[in-house]
């Protein structure tokens, strides 16, 4: 990472934690990397990964935009495939959902607002 408070530059696919590389799990001391108002993820799935838990109880509104590759994100009453660069899905509160990638993947996620870790 490189920068001052103010102009930041980096790698999504490099500087992360677990993929995420901005909101409130990123160190304060990454400057405004650090925030509680959104969180972006840069994610790569081989093909046929798939999530085997549904994610539930979830407070936040979500967008997951495809980079590249095809992936379906499912959810309890309809899945969803984005197959097309730029194809995305969004969803809010309560909405359970999960992931499978159906060719080797690159997937960003924008969630807002983002929660402090317990």
């Amino acid at each position: 990472m490189q920068g001052d408070e103010t102009i930041q530059t980096g790698n999504a696919a490099i500087d992360n934690e677990k993929g995420w590389f901005v909101g409130g799990s990123i160190p304060k001391a990454l400057g405004i990397r650090h925030t509680y108002d959104v969180e972006l993820k840069w994610s790569t799935h081989i093909a046929g990964e798939e999530r085997a838990e549904w994610v539930t109880n979830e407070t936040r509104t979500t967008v997951a935009i495809l980079i590249s590759g095809k992936y379906e994100v499912m959810f309890r009453q309809k899945s969803v495939s984005l197959t097309h660069q730029g194809d995305f899905v969004m969803w809010g509160t309560g909405s359970d959902h999960k992931g499978k990638a159906l060719e080797d993947s690159t997937i960003l996620t924008i969630r807002w607002p983002s929660i402090p870790k317990l």
